[in-house]
């Protein structure tokens, strides 16, 4: 008897390069606020939180009603990017689509999407790559607390059916790994996204690239 399996995606910074847009996008909401900008090292640092909740990271000490509006011009500013940039403004890393290809050819592997991008904004982006119908379960900001907390990960489960033993998150932030610890699954880390490898330490596997995410996966399920 097969043994169904599930691996779900973290998307900005695992299987896209974001970064650009993101920054410059955090750039223009925080200056229509007249606020100092904050550091490179310290937008990437949020990547993967839900907005609300990034905002306060990186400004903790103005009102609500602030993050508020930088929530706002965050969303206008990458909406505007989107839509002049398309695929352009976060193309997919070297390897994504051909291992993409790989696990959804595999009849006994879902994949999913856990997400801190808006509805809209995964949306966009699977038509944008022509990934449509690779993801059978897709989880975004807009329907659940912010990483690390497992909700979305307890969705992608009860989607498809899979146990969390045979599941396995793959993510480039501590937020991706402490979800999936949280939500009893296993994790991968990549280390070409936005956090550092330290910060990755708790993952059961680390991969350097998507040519090693099939071996780790192995590995995981127990088949190497």
């Amino acid at each position: 008897m097969t043994i169904p399996r599930l691996v779900i995606f973290d998307v900005d910074g695992t299987l896209v390069d974001s970064q650009a847009d993101i920054v410059a996008s955090m750039t223009q909401a925080f200056l229509a606020q007249e606020l100092v900008v904050p550091p490179v090292d310290a937008i990437k640092g949020i990547v993967g939180l839900s907005l609300p909740v990034a905002m306060i990271r990186l400004a903790p000490d103005v009102p609500a009603a602030t993050h508020d509006a930088l929530v706002e011009g965050y969303k206008r500013a990458y909406q505007a990017l989107r839509l002049k940039n398309g695929a352009l403004g976060s193309p997919l890393f070297p390897g994504a689509r051909d291992a993409l290809g790989r696990l959804a050819a595999d009849p006994n592997v879902q994949l999913a999407v856990a997400t801190g991008k808006s509805r809209r904004g995964l949306d966009s982006l699977i038509e944008s790559h022509g990934l449509q119908g690779v993801f059978v379960a897709t989880q975004v900001a807009d329907d659940h607390p912010s990483k690390p907390h497992p909700s979305m990960i307890h969705a992608c489960l009860r989607a498809t059916g899979v146990a969390p033993a045979q599941a396995v998150i793959v993510g480039d932030t501590e937020f991706d790994i402490d979800m999936g610890r949280a939500a009893g699954i296993r994790t991968i880390g990549v280390t070409w996204g936005y956090h550092a490898r330290a910060r990755l330490a708790q993952a059961d596997r680390l991969i350097d690239g998507f040519d090693e995410l099939d071996a780790a996966l192995e590995t995981i399920w127990g088949l190497a």
